[in-house]
């Protein structure tokens, strides 16, 4: 078996663990704390950045840090990672503006944590980097540009992979997920619904990977906003992401490959053309070389909204994955958004690989 052969099956199981964050009563978070990221400090602390979220939609990246109590763990808030203040987090249109979803990864060949967010401002979400050096201060790096050839415009769920990869044009590169919008969801959420349907699947909102070439980032830090590469990896053709699909957590890298969850929607029409939206969540493990190489996606979510913390809040029914936790032995913490008001904390045990699935990753 090589490495680009698909799996047949990738077993896992998911136990949820209830709630970890809820709005705390400040005006910060009056409309929601929620889509956190997460990382390992290097002295060892859990650290979470939540998106808080305060009245008229404006969004804060929190920083909190975990305290365990055996299996448990409860977070104390810290202040802010980042508030919205560069030119392309702000805008005073209705709608909200602000630092919105952040994923953080640690990627050793440059020693940073690097903290891929939306950044809402005057011209629609974009996807915007920070690093740090410790997890606990960051640094505004700027808005990552595409290549004229690629796709341009409003564009979220940022989430970079922890080791440099090969591009699809053979380019030892740093990869991160993306998710180019169409400007109709933009505008009109569920009343595109059924123009969304009609569109091919591919032609949907779909998961990417954008490639950035290594070689310059070494040389200039900045060159980090240089994107050459993208391509599509999560196109929405299954029932239960037949809207979109989007990036979840970083991916960690297995036996069988770089595994991450992604976060599908789905559509249920509920009254003469009105529609309600689920986002649910699967499984996606790609080639540990050449990760536009999608090796396994979850035909059936894993994770779909239950339970009143998941299905009521700001936005019902939705469980969005963004941050995971390596425990050991195949064993992770996952933390996930509840409708969009407050963040649960689950544990994910991966099955043990098959022998073929070794051999193809060594």
């Amino acid at each position: 078996m090589t490495a680009v052969d698909t799996l047949e099956r990738f077993d896992a199981t998911i136990t949820r663990l209830g709630v970890v964050l809820s709005p705390d009563d400040s005006p910060a978070e009056v409309e929601g704390v929620l889509n956190p990221a997460s990382a390992v400090a290097r002295d060892g602390t859990l650290l979470l950045y939540p998106r808080a979220v305060a009245a008229g939609n404006v969004s804060r990246v929190e920083l909190c840090r975990g305290l365990r109590n055996g299996d448990d763990i409860r977070f104390e808030r810290q202040g802010f990672a980042l508030e919205p203040s560069a030119p392309y987090e702000l805008r005073t249109a209705p709608g909200g503006m602000g630092c919105e979803d952040p994923r953080v990864t640690f990627v050793p060949v440059l020693d940073r944590y690097l903290m891929a967010y939306t950044a809402f401002g005057l011209d629609g979400p974009r996807i915007a980097i920070a690093h740090s050096q410790d997890g606990y201060r960051w640094e505004r790096l700027g808005l990552v540009s595409f290549a004229p050839d690629l796709p341009q415009g409003d564009d979220k769920d940022g989430v970079f992979f922890p080791e440099p990869v090969l591009s699809p044009n053979g380019v030892r590169s740093l990869a991160l997920y993306h998710r180019p919008m169409l400007r109709l969801s933009t505008m009109d959420g569920r009343g595109a619904v059924p123009t969304l349907l009609a569109l091919a699947p591919h032609e949907r909102e779909c998961t990417r990977i954008a490639y950035i070439p290594l070689e310059p980032v070494l040389d200039d830090f900045q060159a980090l906003l240089q994107v050459r590469e993208s391509a599509l990896v999560l196109v929405p053709d299954a029932p239960w992401c037949c809207i979109k699909t989007g990036a979840g957590t970083p991916p960690v890298r297995i036996a069988e490959g770089w595994f991450s969850l992604f976060h599908g929607v789905n559509a249920h029409e509920v009254s003469d053309g009105k529609y309600t939206m689920q986002y649910s969540a699967g499984f996606v493990v790609h080639d540990i070389d050449r990760p536009h190489i999608v090796r396994y996606r979850s035909e059936t979510p894993a994770m779909v909204p239950e339970g009143i913390d998941e299905t009521h809040g700001i936005v019902n029914n939705v469980v969005f994955p963004t941050a995971i936790c390596e425990l050991g032995d195949r064993s992770y913490e996952v933390y996930y958004g509840m409708a969009d008001a407050r963040i649960g904390r689950a544990h994910l045990r991966l099955a043990a690989p098959n022998a073929s699935a070794e051999e193809s990753a060594a």
